[in-house]
């Protein structure tokens, strides 16, 4: 039977990631015009991030960290569910959540320390053309690297796969109703469809945006039913109260 601390510190994290991804998101598209920003030349980038100061270093910073919450968050999913089904389903997506929580963060962290020093030595009034166009160039080689590659293609593959799993076993789940599991499994398809837009799939990018949007809403749904709903009893047995 799986305790009460540890099912509602799931619940908790599940409702407090989202929160935090989204309120960072949000500042980002207000303050740094992200991510409509990256179709920028790199210059533009750069002074624009120069511009921003340590707020905006201090955004990215907790970005990146909400990034690493995912991996305990995926550890306690997995306990929740292990409670009352093991299955290999349920190892993979376990090791995709993983895996989706550390690429997301290492794509993330460029931006609180690697891009601050690029900007500064950029916009620097000692710099000279050559050494800004060499700067440039780092930042679209680690944009594309650990942005685009690591924190985008990886990211969205681990997350799409580990929400469908997690989802599926959802709908099996006592814990959670079949609608929970159900609108969990969509939303993972597209999410996934963000892997076709370097393809030249550009409504790939749209749907992605917005099932990741959708796709916090539904963790915190998934937070929310674990924290409030009381334990399910199974069949044959006495029913135990929720604190026990």
């Amino acid at each position: 039977m799986l305790s009460l601390p540890l099912r509602r510190m799931a619940g908790l994290l599940l409702i407090v990631v989202p929160i935090v991804f989204t309120v960072c998101f949000t500042l980002l598209q207000m303050q740094f015009e992200y991510p409509d920003i990256l179709r920028q030349p790199a210059g533009d980038v750069l002074v624009k991030f120069q511009a921003g100061g340590g707020g905006l270093v201090a955004v990215w910073y907790v970005l990146t960290l909400s990034a690493v919450l995912f991996i305990p968050l995926s550890v306690l999913v997995h306990a929740v569910l292990a409670s009352r089904e093991t299955s290999v389903a349920l190892w993979v997506a376990t090791v995709f959540g993983v895996v989706a929580g550390v690429v997301q963060a290492l794509g993330f962290a460029r931006w609180p320390f690697l891009v601050p020093y690029l900007a500064q030595t950029y916009t620097a009034p000692g710099t000279t053309p050559a050494q800004r166009e060499t700067v440039g160039l780092l930042f679209e080689a680690f944009n594309r690297y650990a942005g685009m590659a690591v924190g985008e293609q990886l990211g969205y593959l681990s997350t799409s796969v580990w929400t469908l799993l997690v989802a599926w076993l959802m709908v099996r789940s006592p814990w959670f109703g079949r609608w929970v599991g159900l609108s969990g499994m969509a939303l993972a398809v597209g999410i996934a469809a963000g892997l076709l837009e370097p393809f030249g799939w550009g409504l790939g990018g749209v749907i992605n945006a917005i099932s990741y949007l959708a796709w916090a809403v539904w963790l915190v749904v998934v937070g929310i039913v674990l924290v409030v709903r009381r334990v399910p009893v199974a069949a044959g047995t006495s029913a135990v109260p929720a604190g026990r």
